[in-house]
């Protein structure tokens, strides 16, 4: 089981006082793994620190705090990668994704979470293992801005329902053969502006509890630590080792995806 130290007020004083200390040392820990994916990749910042939170925090409260981090993380880090992207591409992205989050954020109701988690983490699977042991380079144009349109409008309706925003903008950019810069680009300003959107929508429907923003200024830190070191890694890459990078971050995205739709404790 895991615990949830901000609902523990019904455990023994012992107990209560160990969870708020575990929460204050896996929050930075947490804000620092996510930050750090994210400098590096443009997106990931769930995977690394939702793995770390939801031992001590109930998904309420987890997930708006990822959101918030995301975007906090992916802000520091434009500066210094803005002039290195090429804006003509991201653009059919993000219409599409803004078109497409708030139909997520409705489908949220109906959808079977462990169904959905199933089939996107088979799918992420299956497709970056593929792409791995594929040698020879893709750049398939099928569709041009239209099809990157509709990838965006799926990736949209993916982060408003469940914060998937980033695999299948992710995966079309490496199958369209682009390069690190180009990839990074998509990677970054799509979930940007897709997970913010979702913020905004979420705040605005009184989703978001006042805890969220005291455990973001604790996780602040850390995520701008972790974001900078991140952006370092990032530069310091070429072209084969950062899509190697994303690759393996899919992979375990779509293995963490799996084992927590078959119900693994």
């Amino acid at each position: 089981m895991r615990a949830t130290a901000i609902n523990s007020s019904g455990s023994p004083p012992g107990k209560r006082h160990l969870l708020e200390t575990l929460t204050y040392v896996l929050l930075p820990l947490g804000a620092l793994a996510g930050g750090f994916v994210s400098g590096l990749a443009g997106f990931g910042t769930a995977l690394m620190a939702l793995g770390i939170w939801l031992y001590v925090l109930p998904p309420s409260l987890a997930v708006p705090l990822v959101l918030i981090c995301s975007v906090i993380a992916q802000t520091s880090t434009l500066p210094s990668m803005w002039k290195s992207f090429d804006l003509s591409l991201v653009w059919p992205f993000l219409i599409g994704g803004l078109i497409g989050v708030p139909l997520g954020t409705m489908l949220i109701a109906s959808a079977d979470p462990k169904v959905f988690k199933l089939s996107v983490g088979v799918l992420i699977l299956i497709f970056s293992s593929a792409m791995y042991l594929n040698k020879r380079p893709l750049a398939i144009k099928f569709g041009g801005r239209i099809a990157d349109g509709a990838i965006g409008f799926a990736g949209g309706i993916l982060g408003g329902l469940a914060g998937l925003s980033g695999p299948l903008p992710i995966l079309w950019a490496n199958i369209r053969g682009w390069n690190k810069h180009e990839r990074r680009g998509i990677f970054q300003l799509f979930n940007f502006t897709v997970l913010a959107t979702a913020l905004l929508l979420q705040t605005a429907s009184g989703l978001v509890e006042l805890k969220v923003v005291w455990l973001a200024m604790v996780a602040f830190p850390g995520t701008l630590i972790g974001a900078w070191a991140g952006a370092r890694v990032y530069h310091a890459l070429n072209d084969k080792h950062f899509g190697d990078v994303v690759l393996g971050l899919l992979f375990l995205s779509g293995l963490t995806l799996v084992w927590n739709s078959l119900g693994a404790r």
